[in-house]
């Protein structure tokens, strides 16, 4: 059925959003997919790499390669979100098995956590190689746990008794209460990327910064700052007790794994 627009702005954005879904689909369907590695590096020696996070990326048939970025907000509330995080999750999982010595982080939505294909990606993956469970860090955004607080916690609950890490990611974008931060037992906390940005000038994300700082620690979590941009930024997080960086002035995401450059 024709769909009628009441202005030709709705019309476009129905069209592009219409096109990005159709790219999505195709490339799960032919399995253009792949994973690019960012590190995430202790605070204070930029020499070791704690761990790698794995993006996903679509790749169109021109052969570009797309971030999620450009796509994770047309999907993620319906299926084609539910089999990116299962793509997401079988690029981690082969890659773990490939490189033992690896630690990986792969993102997914709690949405995922009752979608019969994600869970038996990952069982499956768990039984061919159990050892891999130490070194997978499942990273979900505060506002996915959210919807879904009771679920979520019984599915880490179970899978951190497997050896399974788990990161909260966006800290401070969402509405986390202490009382819940508590009930889940993160191992990780990843505040949101709009912390770091311009810190060595500005006095107030310094402070919230102290906060969450002090917040995962009283938790004993680690505290990840994303989006570290500049050497500036880098050295007053460092100073201000932050665990890991991530971010571009440490490393970009790159397709070919770091491991073997």
């Amino acid at each position: 059925m024709e769909q009628n627009f009441s202005d030709p702005l709705s019309a476009a954005v129905a069209k592009r959003d219409s096109t990005v879904l159709e790219t999505v689909r195709d490339a799960l369907k032919y399995g253009r997919k792949a994973l690019a590695f960012q590190p995430v590096i202790q605070a204070g020696a930029p020499q070791n790499v704690v761990f790698y996070e794995g993006f996903i990326r679509i790749i169109d048939p021109a052969g570009r390669h797309i971030p999620a970025r450009d796509f994770i907000a047309q999907v993620e509330n319906n299926e084609l979100g539910r089999l990116i995080d299962c793509a997401t999750l079988q690029l981690g999982l082969a890659t773990l098995a490939e490189q033992p010595d690896v630690r990986l982080s792969v993102n997914m939505s709690a949405q995922s956590i009752g979608y019969p294909k994600w869970v038996r990606t990952l069982e499956e993956g768990l039984q061919r190689s159990p050892n891999l469970a130490t070194n997978l860090i499942l990273e979900m955004t505060e506002n996915s746990v959210m919807a879904a607080p009771e679920v979520a916690r019984y599915f880490m609950n179970d899978m951190q008794k497997l050896g399974l890490c788990f990161a909260l990611d966006n800290f401070g974008a969402g509405q986390t209460s202490l009382v819940q931060l508590r009930d889940f037992y993160f191992d990780i906390i990843k505040m949101d990327g709009q912390f770091p940005k311009n810190l060595a000038r500005s006095a107030d994300n310094q402070a919230l910064i102290q906060a969450v700082i002090g917040i995962a620690g009283s938790f004993e979590m680690f505290c990840v700052a994303q989006n570290v941009e500049t050497a500036s930024d880098a050295d007053v997080l460092t100073k201000l007790g932050v665990d890991c960086l991530q971010g571009y002035h440490l490393g970009v995401p790159t397709l070919t794994p770091p491991w073997q450059q």
